[in-house]
């Protein structure tokens, strides 16, 4: 147990590590006793949405028990009492969904299309809560109507903290249906080295990794790669050959990541893992998208769609948006859309 290494004497201690070590490891690291007491206040002020969670406790997700330098302790905030299932969805039908923080308004779109659908047909969408495509992503799986775990953030700060500030809302809208993760200690800041830290957790926790859009040195392609070093697939969604955004997906997909076009493409890669594996998943109906009932084959505009459905501009646009993926749907010049001769 870790408790028994720091009750050595450095004496002991120094069998095993160098002088300085063994003296560090001696020494009461300072303010941890001020960390521990606002930790515990932290976890009593909500013990319904807040846990702390070591590496060998029965909640710690074993998805992470795999990777490289598996987190010691996990601070975890929201739907706790849906932890088991959390994990075990996690393990088997978790996309984590990462990309640019500068995405084109298509790759925005595309990354909240895809997650919308893939949490409608029971997957769990991870990402990192970041600007651009995180947090697309999130808002996506948000909007579907799912009894599970929505989506999960793993984030790089404590989980006091709200980084990005501008995701303070939706922060708080993921701890209602979903889950926020950290490794780092309360009061944790920021710090760029945290991010590349982060992204082995977002890679252990799921089943795939989908990159939206990824310049060729981003951190989404290191959260690819970290993906394939645990044996994990990685998938990625083609873009415009002149687009910056695009050129790390299109660089992945000559290295081996699956080209994928629809949502449909990533459930049927999931079930095709499942197969491998002597399981069963959830793939998508061939019913037609329950939205499409609002559009003709006369031109609509989207303030149109929203009085028909009585949904917001966003959801529509998300619907769109996924149709359109699917090819059920034909966008033209002016904002208008009608549906596509396929259907």
């Amino acid at each position: 147990m870790p408790a028994d290494v720091f009750a050595q004497t450095s004496a002991v201690l120094s069998s095993f590590v160098s002088a300085p070590q063994a003296q560090a490891l001696s020494a009461i690291p300072k303010g941890l006793e001020t960390l521990h007491a606002k930790t515990l206040d932290w976890l009593e002020e909500d013990p319904l949405q807040r846990a702390a969670i070591p590496l060998g406790h029965p909640l710690y997700p074993s998805s992470l028990l795999g990777i490289a330098d598996p987190p010691l302790l996990l601070f975890v905030q929201g739907q706790i009492q849906a932890l088991p299932t959390a994990w075990d969805l996690c393990s088997s039908r978790g996309i984590a969904v990462v990309g640019s923080r500068n995405p084109t308004p298509q790759g925005s779109a595309t990354a909240r299309a895809f997650s919308q659908s893939l949490a409608e047909h029971g997957c769990c969408i991870v990402s990192g809560l970041a600007l651009g495509i995180d947090g697309a992503a999130h808002e996506g799986a948000l909007f579907a109507y799912t009894p599970s775990i929505a989506t999960i953030a793993v984030v790089g700060t404590g989980l006091d903290r709200v980084y990005p500030k501008a995701h303070h809302n939706l922060a708080h809208r993921i701890a209602e249906h979903g889950l926020l993760i950290s490794e780092f200690p309360l009061g944790t800041p920021p710090h760029s080295s945290n991010f590349p830290l982060r992204n082995r957790i977002i890679a252990g926790l799921t089943k795939s990794t989908l990159v939206v859009e990824a310049a060729v040195q981003s951190g989404s392609l290191i959260t690819a790669q970290l993906a394939l070093e645990q044996g994990k697939d990685v998938l990625a969604i083609p873009g415009s050959i002149h687009s910056p955004q695009s050129k790390g997906c299109h660089w992945l997909i000559k290295q081996g990541a699956k080209l994928v076009e629809t949502a449909q493409d990533v459930l049927e890669e999931l079930a095709e893992q499942s197969v491998s594996m002597g399981s069963t998943i959830c793939t998508p109906s061939n019913d037609a998208p329950p939205f499409l009932v609002h559009l003709g084959f006369e031109p609509s505009s989207i303030d149109e769609l929203v009085a028909r459905s009585g949904m917001n501009a966003s959801h529509v646009q998300a619907a769109l948006t996924e149709m359109e993926l699917d090819g059920l749907v034909e966008r033209l010049p002016g904002g208008m859309y009608l549906r596509s001769g396929k259907n």
